[in-house]
């Protein structure tokens, strides 16, 4: 798999799939998607890119191990839960706020953090995954 046609195209490969990736994820919470395919589909672009240049360029490229990914997800997805509690409101009770933007309305709420949160787990997770299993060094891992 390591040809130079693979390794040219991968670079566009992952990118178009990392921005598919986050179109996914944010289009969840209405439509079908959301936070957990979303981040498959990141983590296939890791290992699609870790097949094509290796796991150590891999692992420089992402900058942070992939389990903190997953740590950053869980804080995130735990802390869009409790602003519920600020306003008297269940555990994980979805809050909106509409922001204009240049004359647009821009509706941010907890769900979409949620989804960001699961997106995070589901990729740091996945990816380390698939970066141990195409590692064939130990200090690769």
């Amino acid at each position: 798999m390591n040809t130079v046609i693979f390794r040219t195209l991968a670079p566009l490969i992952v990118a178009t799939m990392l921005v598919f990736s986050w179109y996914i994820c944010l289009r969840g919470h209405n439509e079908p998607g959301g936070g957990f395919i979303g981040g498959l589909i990141a983590a296939s672009a890791i290992a699609v890119y870790g097949m094509a240049v290796g796991v150590p360029t891999v692992r420089k490229a992402l900058r942070l191990d992939p389990l903190a990914f997953a740590g950053i997800g869980v804080l995130l997805a735990g802390a869009s839960g409790l602003l519920s509690v600020f306003i008297d409101a269940p555990f994980m009770t979805s809050i909106w706020w509409f922001m204009s933007v240049g004359g647009n309305e821009v509706a941010l709420s907890t769900p979409m953090f949620f989804d960001i949160g699961v997106y995070l787990v589901v990729f740091g997770t996945i990816s380390a995954i698939s970066l141990s299993l195409e590692s064939d060094r130990e200090e690769d891992l």
